[in-house]
């Protein structure tokens, strides 16, 4: 059987860039060389392309784009390309691809941006599609879907930038009365690996925290605050949905940040989650039904918190490509559900075709 061709594109342009390139290094670690020609395409802080020289230099953040052998690289949204057109001195190479796996955390990646370019070229995408993606991106989107269908949600309030910027006294007014009480978590809309999120306790860190989330999205998100458990569900599948063991984050922070997640080294994880098994049950239960609401294919990771007085399950968030270091939540929760590394790779390759088919 010949192989796959399979483009892994890493980097972007993204506060999450450097851990792109970490989860496209794992990935590189564990995908087939024998079943796939694998070509890995970084995008600079810039937003330029390159097809890369050489695999090894995707965790260096400083060198890889330097690499004298990297050759500028862009995916064709042209149907009749289906792949990778390379620049290659005075000539221009095309290599077709028969998916892609979108190795790209937050903003112009995992909010539809490049889902939407490889839907118009007809190169199948592992993970959710452009809608799903920016669904699931946009806070706000989230919270007022999954509400709606009576998936229940930390009590939220949101505005734009602009309302803050015209009447700031109306914004925090409409807040306090909408949510009650402080602390409150205040995020922008549309960020990942909780890149500008802050909790105040009083309303002077409400205002210094919407300035904070402001310079990351023009609409910002203000949550309760709920004091519990955070767990989460990775999810696998298209239609037929394996929902894994539940685990449990404890946060080296006061809550789950961008250092607790990726720098600090005292974040605890708990495999399975210290819950019982009802609860893990109901989690499973609820993480493939937002899944589906929510129109995710192949892989999201769904984040929820477990109240400590009600023990109430709330849904706080889904990523629909979630870290995928060694270290990171997804990878570690799906392989006690039979998929260790090389083999989730593998499945997942075969869901994004499948999708197409």
């Amino acid at each position: 059987m010949s192989k796959l061709n399979i483009g892994i594109i890493c980097g972007g342009n993204s506060s999450e860039h450097k851990i792109s390139l970490s989860s496209a290094e794992t990935i590189s670690k564990f995908i087939s060389d024998e079943k796939y020609n694998v070509y890995y395409i970084g995008i600079t802080k810039s937003g330029e392309w390159y097809l890369l020289g050489d695999r090894k230099y995707i965790l260096n953040d400083s060198d890889w784009e330097t690499n004298p052998n990297n050759k500028p690289a862009i995916i064709s949204p042209d149907t009749s390309t289906k792949g990778i057109i390379i620049k290659n001195k005075n000539e221009i190479v095309t290599i077709k691809l028969d998916a892609v796996i979108p190795v790209l955390h937050g903003k112009n990646g995992e909010d539809g941006s490049i889902q939407g370019l490889l839907q118009l070229s007809g190169i199948p995408v592992v993970g959710c599609d452009m809608t799903s993606s920016a669904a699931c991106m946009d806070k706000v989107i989230t919270n007022t879907m999954l509400s709606f269908n009576k998936i229940e949600k930390a009590k939220f309030h949101w505005f734009t930038k602009y309302d803050f910027e015209k009447n700031p006294e109306k914004c925090v007014e409409e807040t306090e009365l909408a949510l009650k009480k402080y602390p409150m978590f205040v995020k922008p809309s549309k960020a990942g690996s909780s890149v500008g999120i802050s909790k105040a306790k009083n309303k002077d860190e409400l205002i210094k925290a919407i300035k904070i989330a402001a310079k990351e999205d023009e609409k910002i998100l203000i949550e309760e605050a709920i004091v519990g458990k955070e767990v989460e569900c990775a999810v696998l599948g298209n239609d037929e949905l394996i929902a894994s063991v539940v685990g449990e984050i404890s946060p080296s922070g006061d809550f789950y940040d961008y250092d607790s997640k990726y720098i600090s080294e005292d974040s605890g994880l708990h495999i399975p989650a210290r819950i019982s098994e009802k609860t893990a049950k109901e989690i499973q239960k609820i993480a493939k039904k937002a899944f589906k609401i929510m129109g995710c294919k192949g892989l999201s990771r769904v984040d929820f918190f477990v109240e400590n007085e009600t023990n109430r399950i709330l849904l706080n968030e889904i990523n629909t490509f979630p870290g995928f270091t060694e270290i990171s939540m997804y990878p570690k929760l799906i392989e006690k559900s039979g998929y260790p590394l090389p083999k989730l790779i593998d499945k997942l390759i075969e869901l994004a075709i499948k999708k197409e088919l």
